[in-house]
């Protein structure tokens, strides 16, 4: 069943669609099942998490990949903060996401935290909140502009933007290598998409990119980690 509201969303047995790029904002076979494939095992966390990590995000949407990071973090046992910085050009409203969350009963403290917090943006849209065991930042804008403009560097990369062949801005070769210069050496890398000009565009601006098994229906997936010591048009250590 699909419904209609005046937000430019669709939905679709609870999973919200967006109408600019014609893309669901998570799977539609499972969306925190996909996050732990895709984002958190892609980028073999939760083993590397600890104080102070960094995670950073293309496509913040309804921050379900945020929530799934809060609970593995939580579950780790392990004291301190981890940092969470996602760049969103289309922020939900409220309503929109308390919607969407909707479908997830299980994570329903993360996403509530997460409301709480999401009531407080700024005119633009963007967010920096303590959510106790993360301190959250959502840049809003354009990537294009927002991301080369940043001062932080990642641990590990969530690219999750709308799919490349809907949203191709957002994986243009500039922006991945933007990517590869907010990473940190060793840093990483996951993407549920596998196309090829993305997994070339990742690897020319200096990681070791891998193809690897997707989920659900989606036969392959990518990640990557920085090469140590590559140096590209100021990318390197």
């Amino acid at each position: 069943m699909q419904s209609h509201d005046e937000e430019g969303l669709d939905w679709r047995d609870g999973v919200p669609v967006s109408r600019r790029f014609d893309d669901p904002y998570f799977s539609l076979q499972g969306g925190a099942a996909e996050t732990a494939h895709v984002f958190l095992d892609g980028n073999d966390l939760p083993a590397r998490l600890c104080d102070g990590f960094h995670v950073a995000e293309l496509g913040f949407g309804t921050g379900l990949n945020l929530c799934v990071l809060m609970r593995a973090w939580a579950a780790t046992g392990r004291s301190g903060q981890i940092r969470f910085t996602s760049f969103e050009a289309h922020p939900l409203s409220l309503p929109e996401m308390e919607r969407a969350h909707a479908a997830f009963s299980a994570l329903a403290a993360e996403t509530a935290l997460l409301r709480r917090a999401w009531a407080g943006r700024d005119a633009a849209g963007g967010l920096d909140a303590d959510l106790g065991s993360v301190r959250l930042c959502v840049i809003a804008g354009d990537a294009a502009r927002r991301l080369p403009e940043w001062g932080g560097v990642a641990d590990a990369w969530f690219l999750d933007g709308f799919a490349p062949a809907k949203n191709p801005a957002l994986w243009s070769d500039a922006i991945l290598h933007e990517v590869a210069r907010h990473t940190a050496p060793g840093g990483s890398f996951a993407t549920y998409t596998a196309a090829g000009h993305v997994r070339r565009a990742l690897g020319a601006a200096g990681f070791a990119v891998a193809r690897v098994p997707g989920f659900g229906r989606k036969r392959h997936m990518t990640t990557g980690r920085r090469i140590d010591g590559f140096d590209s048009a100021g990318i390197g250590a």
